[in-house]
């Protein structure tokens, strides 16, 4: 539906790996770092802009990243109160889009698997619905990236805390277009060690 485009995709990628121990950010998989499956399946995605919002270590992560931040469809914003939870992160993001883009998609730093196809189906699934919100479903569990239009705004700008928008989605079932992902591996996330090694099994 015209009215939800266009949809930007908002990164977040400012935590300090409290969990892990160090800056998952860069930490290499196949000779790339992390943040850069996520960050290159967005570019290459339907997405209209990409926000990356950094925090914790950005100049040694905008460093690494060296000339993927020129990308002409990328805004890198830092948030310099990452510490104040995942949630100020987006808002951050989400007020660099919200008058010029009609949904957004959130992303997160440390799920390697959400590859370009996902993102465009989740995308077209989304605009060809008249729900207000998308996510993605494997065996009941719902996971990222999910995406809300702009009849929700109002709310995404005033999440707290280190829950994101969870508990906007929790409090509209009514509203939740819930997309089927075949794929387990989607949506595994690195939070310590043992997910790193794991992950690079599985991908070797």
């Amino acid at each position: 539906m015209s009215w939800k485009k266009p949809t930007a995709g908002i990164i977040l990628a400012a935590g300090e790996s409290v969990r892990f121990g160090q800056t998952k950010q860069l930490l290499k998989i196949k000779n790339k770092y992390l943040i850069e499956w996520v960050l290159e399946a967005s570019l290459n995605s339907h997405l209209d802009q990409v926000i990356l919002v950094l925090g914790h270590e950005h100049q040694k992560i905008l460093h690494a990243l060296g000339k993927k931040i020129k990308h002409p469809r990328l805004q890198v914003v830092v948030n310099p109160n990452y510490k104040q939870g995942q949630s100020l992160s987006l808002r951050v993001g989400f007020e660099k889009i919200r008058d010029e883009f009609q949904s957004v998609m959130f992303l997160l730093a440390d799920q390697p698997m959400v590859d370009k196809k996902t993102i465009n189906d989740l995308l077209e699934k989304f605009w060809a619905s008249n729900k207000d919100i998308c996510v993605p479903i494997y065996r009941g569990n719902r996971g990222n990236p999910t995406i809300f239009g702009k009849r929700l705004y109002d709310q995404l700008s005033q999440v707290e805390g280190d829950v994101g928008a969870r508990e906007i989605i929790q409090s509209h079932p009514d509203l939740v277009l819930q997309v089927v992902i075949d794929n387990p591996l989607f949506f595994f996330d690195v939070d310590t060690p043992d997910d790193f090694s794991k992950l690079n099994s599985l991908m070797s």
